[in-house]
C-alpha cells in the first residue's frame, strides 16, 4: 500500500528543503518514493536534481493537453538516492489558478500509473495557501506534515492548515502526523501553542547555517554528509522522521484554535515574560518538592 504524505507551512519556512531530505530518508530506508512539487515556482525538487525539471503543466501544453502523448520520462524525473520528481508547475504570474494545475498533475500521474508504482508519494504544497485545489493533495494523502518555526506567523499559518486537517478528515482517511520545527534554536512558542492545540512534534531540526546552504546548493544534507562527515548527525534528524512515518503513527485530527484566540495566546506569551516566566517558576518548585 503506498504512503502519501502533503507537506504544508508557512512560505520560506523551509517545506522543500525539509521534504527533500524526508523524501531521501525514506529512499535510505529502502522506499520507492516520488516527491511532486506543487507550486508555480516549480523548484520542490531543485535539492533533489540540482536543476529546475520541466514542468507538468509545460508538457501538457507542449502536448495540446493530449495526455496519451505523453510518457512517465517526459514529466518524471530522477533525483539523488533514487528519488524520483516531479514539478507540478503554474500558470503565468497573474493568470489562471494554480490549484487547477496541482489537479491536472495528479490526474495525469494516475493516467500513468504512476501512483500504483511507489511505496511513498510526498506532495510539497505551495505556502500556507489551503484553499481550492491547493487543499487537493490533502484529499489523496494519508497524513499531513506541517512545518514550522518557534515564531508567530509559522505557527498562526500552521493553525489554519490544522483547521483545513480537520475539515478535510470529514470526509477523508487523513490525519496531521504532526509538526516539524525547522531550523529551530527553542521551542517554547511551539510547546505554548501544542499545549493549547494537542498536536505531535515530530523532530525539532538544529538552527544550522548548512540546511539553509543546502537549498542554495541544491543538495540535501545527506548529499553534503557524503562529502562532509561531521554533517551525519543532521541526517539522523530526518530519518527519525522518516522512521515515524513508516511505522503509521495514530495521528490526530486537530481541533485548531480560533484566530482571536491563538493571537492572543501566542502575543501574550512574550507580552507577559514575567507571568509565563512565574509560571514555570512555579512549576519548577512543584517538581522540586
Amino acid at each position: 500500500m503506498t504512503l502519501t504524505l502533503a507537506v504544508y507551512g508557512k512560505g520560506g519556512i523551509g517545506k522543500s528543503t525539509t521534504s527533500c531530505n524526508i523524501s531521501t530518508a525514506l529512499a535510505k530506508r529502502g522506499k520507492k518514493v516520488l516527491q511532486i512539487g506543487c507550486d508555480p515556482k516549480h523548484d520542490s525538487t531543485f535539492t533533489l536534481t540540482g536543476f529546475l525539471i520541466p514542468t507538468i503543466i509545460d508538457t501538457l501544453q507542449e502536448k495540446d493537453f493530449h495526455y496519451e502523448d505523453i510518457w512517465p520520462e517526459d514529466v518524471i524525473y530522477k533525483g539523488y538516492a533514487g528519488v524520483d520528481c516531479v514539478e507540478a508547475g503554474g500558470p503565468p504570474a497573474g493568470a489562471g489558478c494554480g490549484g487547477y494545475v496541482v489537479g491536472e498533475t495528479v490526474k495525469l500521474l494516475k493516467e500513468l500509473n504512476a501512483f500504483d508504482e511507489y511505496d511513498v508519494i510526498l506532495f510539497d504544497v505551495l505556502g500556507d495557501v489551503v484553499c481550492g485545489g491547493f487543499a487537493a493533495p490533502l484529499n489523496y494523502a494519508d497524513y499531513c506534515l506541517i512545518v514550522t518555526d518557534n515564531g508567530f506567523d509559522a505557527l498562526f499559518a500552521a493553525n489554519r492548515i490544522a483547521a483545513s486537517v480537520r475539515e478535510k478528515a470529514r470526509t477523508h482517511s487523513l490525519r496531521l502526523a504532526g509538526l516539524i520545527g525547522n531550523r529551530t534554536s527553542q521551542r517554547d512558542l511551539i510547546d505554548k501553542y501544542i499545549e493549547s492545540v494537542p498536536i505531535p512534534v515530530l523532530e525539532i531540526l538544529p538552527l544550522i547555517e548548512e540546511i539553509r546552504v543546502s537549498r542554495v546548493k541544491g543538495k540535501t544534507l545527506f548529499e553534503m554528509a557524503d562529502q562532509d562527515p561531521s554533517l551525519k548527525y543532521v541526517c539522523e534528524f530526518y530519518l527519525n522522521i522518516a522512521d515515524q512515518l513508516l511505522a503509521m503513527p495514530e495521528g490526530v485530527i486537530p481541533n485548531d484554535a480560533q484566530d482571536r484566540e491563538l493571537f492572543t495566546l501566542l502575543s501574550d506569551f512574550y507580552l507577559n515574560p514575567e507571568q509565563s516566566s512565574g509560571t514555570q517558576d512555579q512549576e519548577l518548585d512543584l517538581i522540586m518538592v
